[in-house]
C-alpha cells in the first residue's frame, strides 16, 4: 500500500530540515504558513509566514551549532490532519537535548499551511533553548 501523499510530503520536509535544504523546504511550506511553538524560550511563539518560520528554524540551528536533528518515529495522515511523532536531538553549551515531540499539520494543496509543535517535557525544552 502506498503512503498517503501527506506522509511523503512530511518525510521530504524532515529530511530537508536535517540537511538544511532551504530550497526543498520552500517548495513544501505555503508562503503564508503559520507555526505555533509553545514555550518560554527565545524561539517560542507564533511564527507567521514562510520567512518567519525559516528564521525561527535558523535560530534553532544557530543555538545548537547546527546539531539539531529531527528523527521521525511515525507519521499518521489523513486528508484533514497529519501528525508526526518525532525525536529531537541537539547539543548546546555542554548540554544534551533528546526529547520526543508531536507536530500536528494542516496541509492544503500539497503545502504546509499551519502546524503546532509540542514537546514531551516543555520545561526541559525551555531550559535547553534559553
Amino acid at each position: 500500500m502506498a503512503d498517503h501523499p501527506n506522509v511523503t510530503l512530511l518525510r521530504r520536509g524532515y529530511d530537508a530540515f536535517d540537511r538544511g535544504d532551504m530550497a526543498a523546504l520552500t517548495e513544501i511550506f505555503a508562503e503564508d504558513a503559520v507555526w505555533h511553538l509553545p514555550g518560554r524560550h527565545s524561539v517560542a511563539g507564533e511564527h507567521t509566514g514562510r520567512n518567519a518560520i525559516f528564521a525561527a528554524m535558523g535560530q534553532f540551528a544557530e543555538l545548537s551549532g547546527g546539531t539539531l536533528k529531527l528523527g521521525i518515529h511515525d507519521i499518521l495522515a489523513s486528508d484533514e490532519h497529519t501528525v508526526v511523532l518525532s525525536q529531537g536531538t541537539a547539543q548546546r553549551q555542554g548540554k544534551q537535548f533528546n526529547l520526543r515531540g508531536v507536530d500536528i499539520y494542516h496541509i492544503r494543496d500539497g503545502k504546509i499551511k499551519e502546524f503546532w509543535s509540542f514537546s514531551e517535557d516543555q520545561r526541559l525544552d525551555d531550559e535547553f533553548w534559553s
